[in-house]
């Protein structure tokens, strides 16, 4: 089986988690990146995350979608990263320095190829907007080797939520979440209800099977640093499906 693609992939694998392994003491993290829609970004909105229009919603083309093993199932959605290219002069940008990027999409694995498959576990990638992209390496690169790491997210105003659903099932996205980004638990609460726990619907969307109309609406929200502020009659009463609320302060 000498040459074989498979044995191959196995032993450019190894190289890259000891790779990984030794930026992790420095605080960064090996990594790749590429890019995915073009310079307007219309294919970055929605995604699996949640988020709708990432304009309106205040993250912009300064997105990411993750590989498998960054996105951990959504729980690292709204999550920020800084990134930079590293050790390939032919592409990587002189003296671009770093971007960050809020992860609100996810890079599916691909099993159809031995090789090639950069979104695949374990390996850790970043599909980045072209916009982004382009900051740090040239547009013809196509991939580049990149080192990461987490940091804190800084975001305008307050933690945003917002309810769609029905009167027997409420689904509400939070979004614009700052410090490290991720929430990991989210409780709701009616003006005549205690504190109800929510479940993750898939990324930041949370559920609840509760009628909850014609009730001031309060939210709890932890994130992934188990931080947490409770978030006070964000929604009046007469709230209505499909608005959004911004409470009075973020993390």
């Amino acid at each position: 089986m000498a040459g074989s693609p498979f044995l191959l992939g196995g032993v450019i694998l190894k190289t890259l988690l000891v790779l990984a392994m030794a930026s992790s003491k420095s605080g960064w993290y090996d990594a790749h990146a590429t890019f995915y829609g073009d310079m307007q970004g219309k294919e970055t909105m929605q995604g699996a995350c949640g988020y709708g229009d990432l304009f309106k919603q205040g993250y912009g083309l300064e997105t990411t979608a993750l590989s498998a093993a960054l996105f951990d199932g959504g729980l690292s959605c709204g999550a920020c990263f800084m990134i930079k290219c590293v050790n390939d002069p032919q592409w990587c940008i002189p003296d671009a320095g770093t971007i960050t990027v809020t992860a609100t999409n996810f890079c599916p694995a691909n099993y159809s190829k031995p090789t090639g498959n950069w979104c695949n576990p374990p390996l850790q990638h970043f599909d980045l907007s072209m916009p982004m992209f382009v900051k740090i390496a040239h547009y013809k690169a196509g991939i580049v080797p990149v080192q990461y790491r987490r940091v804190r997210c800084h975001r305008r105003g307050g933690v945003k939520f917002e309810i769609k659903g029905n009167p027997y099932w409420v689904l509400v996205l939070v979004f614009n979440v700052g410090g490290v980004g991720d929430v990991s638990n989210v409780k709701i609460k009616g003006s005549n209800t205690r504190w109800i726990q929510m479940s993750r619907n898939w990324g930041q969307n949370w559920d609840v099977g509760v009628v909850l109309v014609r009730q001031m609406l309060s939210f709890q929200v932890t994130t992934g640093d188990r931080q947490m502020i409770q978030f006070h009659d964000v929604a009046p009463a007469h709230w209505r499906f499909g608005q959004t609320f911004e409470g009075k302060s973020n993390f």
